[in-house]
């Protein structure tokens, strides 16, 4: 099939099946996600971050461990040393290339833990309405009441710190503003007549939810949740910074920021290459996120 067909066969009016149906979406999507450069831009950071992370042991030149404290303390960038070295004569660069390893896995997991939280939460108080409802909705306001990063430090000193319980907490904390849109998205779709159809032939009130209502709101929580990796990132960093996230040795980025404030003056590379990570990569999420709702918004023309 030429070029040309297959674009006139995604792009049809008319699909004669259900699959050519969903890759006529998917295309119709990407060719709006792609008309956005910034979009693409954010796309090719995230990518950037996903390779370095995943081939971080063969990019590293140096330990990110261990340094001499004789011979390369806080050395400035050069040709051996490109983001110079911290207070332990540790490789910056190498430190900020396995931190990315850490930085991917809190982004993905807390992701994991937290969409599907809110997604169910929402979809059930939305469709069950009711007392179920009015319950759902006020532990919900209860987690929106205090900002992000008190209430994760809060159940990070409960809980202890450590990465792993970084990662519990943040996910804890983020999974109330999924459910605000799952919500409002079951009120609206609930109401709409292939529901009613769905409803008279017998389906029960989980199934419409878990098979009907769940896959509709799906593309609004991505939305919302990749637009939210870079709050994400931020609190994974002040928790870091704090001491409660990452522990030593291990290269976190906020860990890492921390252990260069103090030569922030006249060593600025100690803080400034970790700082610039958390920056580049937390903006790029910022104009995925931004592509993506153009993206998948229904209204969008295509």
């Amino acid at each position: 099939m030429s070029p040309a067909a297959l674009h006139a066969w995604l792009m049809t009016e008319r699909p004669q099946s259900r699959r050519q149906a969903a890759l006529g979406r998917a295309y119709g999507a990407w060719r709006t996600f792609a008309r956005n450069r910034l979009a693409l831009a954010g796309l090719l950071i995230v990518l950037a971050l996903v390779v370095v992370a995943a081939l971080a042991p063969w990019l590293e030149r140096y330990s990110p461990f261990e340094g001499d404290l004789r011979t390369t303390r806080l050395l400035p960038p050069s040709a051996a040393h490109w983001f110079g070295t911290d207070d332990q004569g540790r490789d910056i660069l190498s430190r900020v290339v396995h931190g990315s390893r850490i930085t991917l896995f809190v982004v993905v997991l807390v992701a994991v833990l937290a969409a599907p939280i809110g997604l169910v939460v929402g979809t059930v108080a939305g469709y069950a309405g009711g007392w179920v409802d009015a319950a759902l909705m006020r532990i919900t306001d209860i987690f929106l009441a205090f900002p992000r990063l008190i209430l994760a430090l809060a159940f990070v000193a409960a809980l202890g710190p450590g990465i792993e319980n970084a990662v519990l907490a943040i996910a804890i904390t983020s999974w109330p503003p999924y459910a605000r849109i799952a919500r409002a998205e079951t009120l609206t779709i609930a109401q709409a007549d292939y529901i009613a159809a769905v409803r008279l032939v017998g389906a029960s009130p989980w199934r419409i939810v878990l098979r009907h209502i769940m896959p509709l709101c799906l593309s609004s929580v991505i939305v919302r949740v990749t637009l939210d990796m870079a709050g994400i990132i931020l609190t994974a960093a002040g928790l870091g910074f704090l001491g409660l996230g990452a522990q030593p040795p291990m290269p976190e980025w906020g860990a890492m920021i921390a252990n260069g404030r103090q030569y922030v003056l006249d060593q600025w590379w100690v803080a400034a290459a970790p700082g610039a990570a958390i920056f580049t990569v937390s903006l790029a999420f910022n104009l995925l996120g931004d592509g993506l709702r153009d993206a998948l918004d229904p209204k969008a023309q295509r």
